[in-house]
């Protein structure tokens, strides 16, 4: 096992990546267990949350610099409606 810091230290990190509460408790449970396969399991799934957040609000900024082109622009061709 590898030492990954004080339990303060882990904790905190794991506030800052937007962890809830009992995501914290479920992962500090699987180190106390030395179980590294359940700890990898619960950040994967913290990491694809927010990683589909991100797609999720960089379609918006799509659909948002769209609209500012169109606004300021002029559109040469008819292009379809923005989808989220």
């Amino acid at each position: 096992m590898v030492a990954i810091g004080s339990r303060e230290s882990v904790i905190q990190n794991l506030e800052d990546a937007g962890c809830e509460t009992g995501m914290i408790r479920d992962f500090l449970g699987w180190f106390d267990k030395g179980q590294q396969a359940k700890q990898l399991e619960l950040l994967e799934h913290q990491r694809e949350y927010l990683l589909g957040r991100v797609h999720t609000d960089e379609r918006r900024i799509s659909c948002l610099d769209y609209l500012i082109y169109q606004i300021q622009g002029t559109p040469t061709g008819k292009k379809p409606a923005c989808k989220v």
